[in-house]
């Protein structure tokens, strides 16, 4: 090793290793106090049980915060449990006020959830689960952001790096990465040449990001002298609760002798039964509640997926066929017979049957009507970029027939064209369980729950929201337009060509720099257009290497294009936007006027965009 590239190695270890010194002196110092509990006591505090969870469970929020909830709504005759017999899982819920009154964020999200899926005023207390990954991800983060931003409002808890901490740690951070440029410029090539101070300020770029989000990636919370007394308050209720002996294996139908107590008791982690009768996350895919025919009543679904034929079309049979009946064939006509001509009879008989299933298979389509229980991910094929690219999925459906039924193949790009709930009518082919057909009968009578959406922020940007707070603000300190509202997605489906969804992505949030981004997805989930959102010292460095482009005059306080980018800065805040090569590029000119439309409503006076002007427009505003 020479000795420029041994000092190379050294500044970035060192550089690397001081910040990561500071970032767990920064741990140490704001570890969430542990209060010494107070005498045990039956006597309930101001706070809702979701915020004591939080506060008893050393600042860490767990699903009993929301379990806890659904328990109080009940004890507060918002809603009833009722158990007809003898196993707590066959409790159900009754809705007795359909617009209670009084209720904070988090305890209507839940008091919705319920509401959302009842019918007749009634749904079985297991069937309160999510069926969409991304809809149960969703509904948990906003309830966590809810309790968290409640108990800041009380002033018993904070974030755990405040602003202080994390203005340390971003200075260092940008301080370090000059460190890394330096590493970087002393590290010669094959050619004994240094890189150019270009590859130098892009890793520093890189390397001060990197440690600038690891600093502001959200941790958790910590105590206030508030929260400390309160805690210590609702330890010796802890105790008072698991003292008493038969409150561990009440049931949640309980409620109705016990009052408040349960849910205290679910908030704790005092009662063992009914938190584990309750569940507010993603479901279990085999055993799934269904009211299709007007009644609720539970399923079992069973996945085919053992043999290759789940799903496939009669073309991928008569193939099949015909190629393991050439197999058999060749193997009849070798000499020598005994196994040989065994295992060549054997296959010209498998042959000959999977064309006759195939072919029965064919003649014999059946057509259901019933509900959709399930859709799922099930079969993928190596797309472009070597991306697994989905072609098949599960549709679990209830056509009434019994307790039990089997999923179906279904083709990927037919899955959105029904929910769960909904009632629709498909042909299929029973033998290969393939879908042909699929028409919605009826739509779902649950409506859609915007708090089970999928999260278009950070854990920390939900908090902010939650309490009234924007992450990024414009001069003055006004509160700016989000990502998702400078650009729809009808004006990017025409600047592309092409169908597009938006999807948002995390927002660190931080007082030293704050960045938002949403993306717009193709049909085949690839994101098309790239639209990000900051200030602070990602701004700078975004507009640091877009100013080799050619200007674009008239967007904001000044702005650049390339072919594939563009990037704009409005008093302090930049906005960039970059594109995909393929498979729809996106005409530069487009591209520009994009940004010119986003720029146009980075203003914190304007109001969320409708549809906007055509993208189809050729020329740069």
């Amino acid at each position: 090793m020479s000795a420029s590239l041994f000092l190379a190695a050294g500044l970035a270890i060192v550089s690397v290793g001081v910040w990561g010194v500071a970032y767990l002196l920064a741990l140490l110092a704001t570890r969430p106090a542990h209060p010494e509990p107070a005498p045990s006591t039956q006597d309930l505090g101001p706070e809702p049980p979701a915020v004591a969870s939080l506060l008893a469970c050393g600042w860490v929020l767990t699903e009993d915060a929301a379990e806890a909830t659904l328990i109080d709504l009940a004890a507060r005759h918002y809603l009833e449990f009722r158990q007809p017999g003898n196993d707590p899982r066959q409790t159900t819920v009754h809705v007795r006020d359909p617009r209670p009154a009084g209720l904070n964020r988090y305890e209507q999200m839940i008091f919705d959830r319920v509401t959302s899926l009842a019918t007749g005023g009634v749904v079985p207390l297991t069937a309160l689960t999510f069926r969409d990954p991304a809809q149960a991800k969703g509904f948990r983060k906003r309830v966590e952001a809810a309790v968290i931003a409640d108990c800041r409002k009380r002033g018993l808890s904070r974030r755990r790096f405040g602003p202080a901490a994390l203005a340390v740690l971003n200075v260092l951070a940008v301080v370090c990465g000059f460190g890394l440029a330096a590493a970087v410029m002393l590290m010669p090539d094959s050619k004994n040449a240094h890189p150019s101070v270009s590859v130098a300020a892009g890793a520093w770029l890189f390397g001060a990001a990197v440690l600038v989000g690891i600093g502001n990636r959200p941790i958790g919370e910590r105590d206030t002298p508030a929260g400390l007394a309160a805690c210590a308050r609702w330890l010796g209720v802890k105790t008072w609760l698991r003292n008493t002996e038969e409150f561990a294996n009440l049931p949640p139908a309980a409620v109705t002798v016990w009052d408040r107590y349960l849910a205290y008791g679910a908030a704790l982690g005092a009662t063992r039964l009914a938190s584990g009768v309750i569940d507010l996350g993603m479901g279990n895919r085999r055993r799934v509640w269904s009211s299709f025919g007007g009644t609720w009543h539970q399923l079992r679904v069973r996945y085919p997926n053992f043999w290759p034929r789940y799903g496939r079309t009669a073309r991928y049979f008569i193939i099949e066929g015909l190629l393991v009946m050439l197999g058999g064939v060749l193997f009849v006509r070798i000499p020598g017979g005994g196994v040989i001509l065994l295992a060549g009879v054997l296959l010209l008989c498998f042959g000959l049957y999977v064309l006759a299933r195939a072919i029965v298979d064919v003649a014999s389509p059946v057509t259901l009507t019933g509900q959709v229980l399930w859709r799922e991910k099930w079969r993928t094929k190596s797309g472009s970029d070597d991306e697994a690219v989905p072609w098949l999925h599960y549709l679990a459906v209830d056509d009434g027939a019994g307790d039990t039924t089997t999923a179906w193949g279904v083709p990927s790009e037919w899955v959105d064209r029904c929910r769960d709930g909904d009632t629709v009518r498909i042909s299929v082919r029973r033998w290969s369980r393939r879908v042909l057909s699929l028409e919605v009968v009826a739509a779902s009578q649950v409506p859609p729950q915007e708090a089970a959406s999928p999260v278009s922020g950070g854990t920390e940007a939900l908090i902010a929201a939650e309490l009234g707070i924007s992450t990024i603000r414009g001069a003055g300190g006004a509160p700016l337009p989000s990502p998702e509202q400078l650009l729809t997605a009808d004006e990017v489906s025409r600047a592309v060509g092409a169908p597009v969804t938006m999807r948002g992505i995390s927002n660190p949030g931080s007082r030293a720099m704050s960045a938002g981004a949403v993306v717009f997805e193709g049909a085949d989930r690839r994101a098309l257009v790239s639209l990000i959102m900051a200030d602070g010292t990602a701004g700078k460095a975004a507009m640091m290497l877009n100013r080799r482009n050619p200007p674009l005059p008239g967007i904001g306080d000044e702005a650049y294009g390339g072919d594939r980018s563009a990037v704009a800065r409005k008093d302090g805040v930049v906005v960039s936007l970059s594109t995909r090569t393929s498979p729809h590029p996106v005409d530069p000119r487009n591209l520009h006027w994009l940004l010119s439309v986003a720029m146009t409503r980075l203003s914190p006076t304007r109001t969320p965009p409708g549809d906007g002007n055509a993208a189809g427009q050729r020329a740069v505003p």
